[in-house]
């Protein structure tokens, strides 16, 4: 973080290790006064002080201040002489909140500090998007207290005045580099032209003059949309830049001269080199001028910026760092690859050195040094590396090749006009490809399909590319970051192959749905189990279209990230005021609080998990309604296209204008789970809470995070969802004073069971259980289990299965089908082709009903199940963890509905003779029916019905 501090530190290394001691204690949760020894006293060094106060000893400070009374007590203790010999120029120049912070810590009294909310106040502000006020040309914090403190504490300095910056597009048009992209002061609109320059500026080596870039501000109201800054705007915030390459070309002659007269002054032939210039944005904007670096890429495009060749051996090339920061490097090609060829075993590689005569030298392939023939030519030197492809083929990872000419400095060999190489061997293939570059980069791995056009025809994205693997079925796969994923066959003709993707209409288990939104990456599982990505042809990537499709209700676009890496994106197509925070705030300040005071309409608004779903006992009384031929307004809520509701009710994107409308003006709200927290319930509105099963774990105030002192963020949202339900369902007698106080309700709960659960005893429940066989591939008469955990909090990006699917098939045999279902809130699992994953499949009351028998542990599910009156199998592995760490209900050893084992193997050998198994715990299963499911007896759903619409 910047802070403008001016004086020296002791030794950079000793600054950066004692930063990262703090962090580490920090960051392990070791006690205060364990971090402050590390700090040690204050005023030792300045520059130390500044980076610890602007970061981690400042972020526990805050979060010390969070933790309560005796935490700020402690806090104050250690951190006040601390402070007091912190250089008092280190505390004017810290952000503007942390400087707030110290002050009121080094001038309030303790029982202020302690007992009261002051720093409390200050931490909770800080934490929100920033918020400006302008007095006379200079700019300050809106923070607490500023009434009561000196007006220098809240004015903002070098530190706070950190533009947010975003690149679109980088190209070369006309012999020049064309930058476009925005830049803007958090919290400090820009909503036109008028006092609001911006000026990109290149800077090299301290000793050359910088360049200044033709810049100019245009419109950019995507900067608005994606601000976090509710009520700003920032249409204006957006800039164009120029550059002829001829000031680059002057500045790098003229640093060329004066490397080369310093290498022959220490009796050394001059090399030519790279000169690198950092892009930096100054802008004054409305009275406030800030500095900073041009940093982040839209992905795609911007992310692989061509070259330009000014002259033979060199390049003016834009370039991205590790922390993406935008630079542009003259660079000479001072090794170029000229040919690749395989011998047998050893994989060979022709280098040309343009200018220079070595017959001495070495090449570098990442960190192995490797021998090399070095041969003058002509005007340069020819150089041999060769390679064994045994060796090469066990490397994991792409490594650059370098060459080491002796006595010269080390050069990364560049791809120039030489052909990338792509050589199978076996079933794996040996690459040479340029990088985002043109850097050499060698590597050895499964043999990957490669895209060569990715083309739009119609609704349908066609891929085509080139896979000269062994001939077979290969299946492409695409994966959502949540683990959600579709499969796609593979059209495959000799070494080519094709694959065709709707992605407005995929399939899920015979329903079309569109790609949720978010990144999809594109995959194969090789026949060996391996996951094998595709890549970009990088000769394709020039002429790739990227440009986004908007197909029902989403956008799309084919995009290659990372250089050469293929995804597809997908978001919902929203209007312009309702993108972004500033389009959300209107929504939920404005808009919604007026629809509030018109009149509600005789209309039901149904959601189910935000609405993810068509599904649960929402659904259920959804449907008896219009069973009964109840003709009033339904309107389903629907979060990023995930379903169509039947029946002719109307469907809602979940966040829209009309879903604040919906929720504001309909008298019924029926949920299974929590509403958005802007709801809040009209007197006169009616909100049936159905919840989503009886639990057999501990939920909402029975959790250990929800009893803290102070209460978590999470405690306070219950506590005002809760205020507005107008009636919960229960299951059973059991489970209704567990859900009173879980939720600390006290309005009127119906027993009625749950309507989720009618369809396992409807009259018509053994065609439906046809129609869902066949909707999931399932033959008839074979046995069907299903595997249904529940998910660890603790352990929630865990995808393995921990059932041996292996053993249970090879146990079980071809007369049974295994189901896996795991929960939401878990990582998708990882479900081999033994078995079928239906995790995605939209109600789990549908594979109940075709179940045969239930494994699961410690889910809700085993009460649903039970009215079924057919097995359970309890499989509770780490039942001892998950009671100390979430905690249980129910004394499962006593009540379990069947046998609860611990090992894979012990349920293997339960479901091998279920039969037997399921009549030794005949009386168990009929006193836990009777105890947690006495009213799933077909006819919950009427129940409620009656209760709500007669």
């Amino acid at each position: 973080m910047a802070t403008g501090v001016t004086a020296q530190s002791q030794g950079s290394d000793s600054l950066a290790d004692r930063l990262k001691a703090v962090q580490d204690l920090c960051d392990r949760g070791e006690p205060f006064d364990a971090v402050m020894r590390a700090v040690g006293p204050g005023g030792r060094d300045a520059a130390f002080d500044a980076e610890a106060l602007s970061g981690p000893l400042g972020a526990r400070m805050d979060l010390a201040i969070k933790r309560g009374a005796p935490r700020r007590r402690e806090m104050l203790d250690l951190v006040r002489p601390y402070l007091a010999g912190v250089d008092p120029a280190v505390k004017r120049d810290l952000p503007v909140a942390r400087r707030v912070i110290c002050h009121l810590i080094e001038h309030r009294p303790d029982e202020e500090l302690v007992e009261g909310e002051t720093l409390v106040k200050v931490v909770t502000a800080a934490a929100e998007p920033s918020k400006r006020i302008r007095k006379g040309l200079s700019w300050y914090a809106d923070l607490p207290f500023r009434d009561e403190l000196p007006a220098g504490l809240y004015r903002l300095r070098r530190a706070d005045l950190v533009p947010v910056t975003h690149i679109d597009d980088i190209v070369w048009a006309d012999g020049k580099l064309r930058v476009r992209g925005f830049a803007y002061l958090a919290g400090l609109s820009v909503r036109s032209r008028r006092f609001n320059r911006a000026t990109v500026v290149l800077r090299g080596p301290r000793w050359l003059p910088p360049i200044r870039m033709r810049t100019r501000r245009v419109l950019a109201p995507e900067a608005t949309h994606g601000a976090r800054e509710p009520g700003c705007n920032y249409d204006w915030s957006g800039f164009t830049a120029e550059l002829s390459p001829w000031p680059l070309r002057w500045r790098g002659a003229v640093r060329a001269v004066v490397s080369g007269v310093r290498r022959r002054m220490r009796h050394r032939p001059s090399v030519p080199d790279a000169t690198t210039w950092r892009a930096e944005i100054v802008f004054w904007s409305r009275g406030a001028r800030a500095t900073g670096l041009l940093r982040g890429s839209s992905i795609g495009r911007p992310e692989r910026p061509a070259g330009l060749k000014v002259k033979p051996g060199w390049w003016i090339r834009p370039v991205w760092t590790s922390d993406r920061a935008l630079q542009v490097v003259l660079q000479p090609n001072r090794a170029e690859l000229t040919g690749v060829t395989l011998d047998g075993d050893r994989l060979e590689l022709k280098i040309f050195l343009p200018g220079r005569q070595v017959t001495k030298g070495h090449a570098r392939l990442g960190g192995h040094r490797i021998a090399a023939d070095f041969t003058p030519s002509g005007d340069g030197t020819q150089v041999v590396v060769g390679l064994a492809v045994p060796a090469l083929l066990q490397e994991k990872d792409g490594r650059r090749l370098w060459v080491e000419p002796k006595g010269d400095p080390a050069a990364s060999v560049m791809l120039g006009d030489a052909a990338e190489t792509r050589t199978p061997v076996g079933d794996r293939e040996i690459t040479v490809l340029g990088d985002r570059r043109d850097r050499v980069v060698v590597s050895a791995h499964r043999i990957r399909p490669v895209i060569t056009s990715a083309v739009w025809e119609g609704s349908a994205l066609v891929l085509r590319g080139h896979y000269p693997d062994a001939p077979g079925p290969r299946t492409l796969t695409l994966r959502h970051r949540s683990g959600l994923s579709y499969l796609l066959p593979m059209d495959r003709s000799g070494e080519e192959f094709s694959v065709r993707v709707e992605p407005a209409s995929m399939d899920r288990f015979g329903e079309p749905v569109p790609l949720a939104s978010g990144t999809w990456n594109l995959s194969l599982r090789h026949p060996s189990g391996e996951i094998v990505p595709l890549r970009m042809d990088h000769a394709a990537l020039a002429g790739l279209d990227e440009e986004p499709r908007t197909l029902g209700g989403h956008v799309y676009r084919m995009i290659s990230t990372r250089f050469d890496v293929p995804v597809i994106t997908s978001e919902e197509d929203r209007p312009a005021q309702e993108r972004g925070v500033a389009g959300t705030h209107v929504l939920r300040r404005v808009f919604y609080p007026a629809q509030r005071t018109e009149p509600l309409r005789d209309s039901t608004v149904y959601v189910v998990n935000d609405g993810r779903l068509y599904a649960d006992s929402v659904r259920a009384i959804y449907e008896e309604r219009l069973r009964r031929g109840d003709d009033r307004e339904h309107i389903w809520i629907v979060k990023d296209g995930a379903f169509v509701p039947p029946g002719g009710a109307t469907a809602v994107r979940a966040g829209s204008r009309e879903h604040h409308e919906a929720l504001a003006r309909s008298r019924h709200v029926i949920t299974n789970s929590f509403l958005p927290t802007w709801f809040r319930a009209r007197e006169d509105q009616v909100v049936l809470q159905t919840w989503h099963g009886t639990p057999a774990k501990l939920i909402g105030n029975d959790q250990p995070h929800m009893q803290r002192d102070p209460r978590p963020p999470i405690w306070h949202r219950q506590a005002a969802e809760v205020r507005g339900w107008d009636l919960l369902l229960s299951q059973s007698p059991w489970a209704t004073p567990v859900l009173r106080k879980a939720f600390g309700y006290k309005g009127e709960v119906l027993e009625s069971g749950l309507p989720r659960n009618d369809v396992l005893h409807s009259p018509d429940r053994d065609e439906l259980a046809r129609a869902v066989r066949e909707r999931l591939g399932l033959a008839e008469g074979k046995r069907v289990v299903l595997y249904a955990p529940t998910w660890r909090d603790y352990d929630r990006k865990n995808a393995m299965v921990k059932l041996d699917l292996a053993k249970a098939r090879q146990a079980l045999g071809a007369d049974h089908e295994i189901l896996v279902r795991a929960h939401p809130m878990q990582a998708a699992p990882a479900v081999p082709d033994i078995a079928r994953d239906v995790t995605t499949y939209p109600d789990i009351a549908e594979l109940l009903l075709v179940a045969d028998v239930l494994v699961t542990d410690y889910s809700s599910v085993m009460f649903d199940f039970a009215s079924t009156g057919k097995p359970i199998v309890l499989y509770g592995y780490d039942l001892a963890k998950y009671s100390s760490k979430r905690g249980l209900y129910i004394d499962l050893p006593e009540q379990a509905p069947g046998p609860l084992l611990s090992t894979s193997a012990e349920v293997v050998e339960a479901l091998r003779s279920i039969d037997e198994v399921a009549a030794a715990h005949a009386d168990r299963y009929d006193a836990f029916r009777a105890t947690f499911a006495p009213r799933d007896d077909g006819k919950a759903t009427a129940r409620v019905v009656d209760r709500l619409f007669s």
